[in-house]
């Protein structure tokens, strides 16, 4: 396999046993068989193609900020979709941004253009192609809310483009999350703004999120979604489960929404925390929490 990969893109943007806990926000997680970092749409074709033709599975790999990666690491070829494949550009009130654009810097480029809208992304980690995936929100606001349409591909190679009423975002759920397609892209329409205000909102939802979460251990966000009629740092904490810890994993006693890296973490620590959480909350309050993290095995 490592012989047909060798070539399949330049400038070492292909790697071999690329350890995971160097792409993942958790900071946890063992090697992928193959790494490869596309710059552009036909470059994408051609990894999807190429583990196709190895007979390999695929995953598509963004910032890593709603993945926990197993110890043992993710068997086939790993495609990311970073900073090199993450330009951003306005025209009028809609904003196109490749799929590795973060949400901070689509945030930004349309606090830049005058165009507000996409306020309550602009901490969320991860990068657009998660959020259209997952239908991200914070804040009281969803990428639903502001998307127009995204641009896919399916597994076969072929190009689509899903408007937004075709997309059937849900609660961290979309149709493309169903289908297996891979966001390339995606188009927002946004309304015209002050920048100032709009830094302004930015500013201070930034400073709510630094003062309630965690943000200087690793994690993955939300670990768990959020149960209907419930918040689910509100059961872990009346489980009494706050700091709960093992090994290198915790339970964050900033926000007990949050499994953290307290510091040198496995994944099997982290697994065994959301194991420990879930009984727990399901033993006190009856209620079944359902991971939001994505987990990779």
């Amino acid at each position: 396999m490592h012989d047909a990969m060798y070539d399949l893109l330049p400038d070492g943007r292909i790697l071999f046993d690329e350890p995971m806990s160097a792409h993942t926000t958790f900071q946890v997680g063992g090697p992928a068989d193959v790494f490869a970092t596309p710059i552009t749409v036909d470059e994408v074709r051609l990894c999807l193609q190429a583990a196709r033709s190895a007979g390999i599975p695929w995953r598509i790999l963004g910032c890593g900020s709603n993945v926990l990666v197993s110890d043992e690491g993710v068997r086939g070829m790993v495609v990311h979709l970073g900073d090199r494949f993450a330009g951003v550009s306005c025209e009028g009130e809609s904003l196109f941004a490749q799929a590795g654009a973060t949400n901070e810097k689509v945030a930004a480029a349309a606090c830049e253009a005058s165009l507000a809208g996409y306020e309550f992304a602009c901490g969320i980690p991860g990068s657009i192609g998660g959020a259209a995936i997952m239908n991200a929100g914070a804040y009281d606001g969803q990428f639903a809310d502001v998307a127009s349409s995204v641009t896919c591909m399916t597994p076969d190679g072929e190009i689509v483009e899903v408007c937004a009423a075709d997309a059937l975002w849900r609660y961290r759920g979309s149709m493309m999350m169903d289908e297996g397609l891979v966001v390339l892209a995606a188009t927002l329409r946004l309304a015209p703004g002050e920048p100032s205000d709009i830094a302004s909102r930015m500013e201070d939802l930034q400073q709510r999120r630094a003062s309630k979460q965690p943000l200087e251990l690793g994690s993955a966000g939300s670990t768990f979604k959020r149960p209907e009629g419930y918040y689910a740092g509100q059961l872990i904490q009346e489980a009494g489960m706050r700091g709960h810890r093992v090994g290198g994993a915790q339970v964050s006693e900033k926000h007990c929404g949050f499994v953290v890296n307290a510091g040198g973490a496995t994944a099997a620590d982290v697994l065994a925390v959301i194991r420990d959480v879930q009984e727990a909350v399901y033993a006190n309050a009856g209620v079944k929490l359902e991971p939001e993290v994505r987990i990779w095995h």
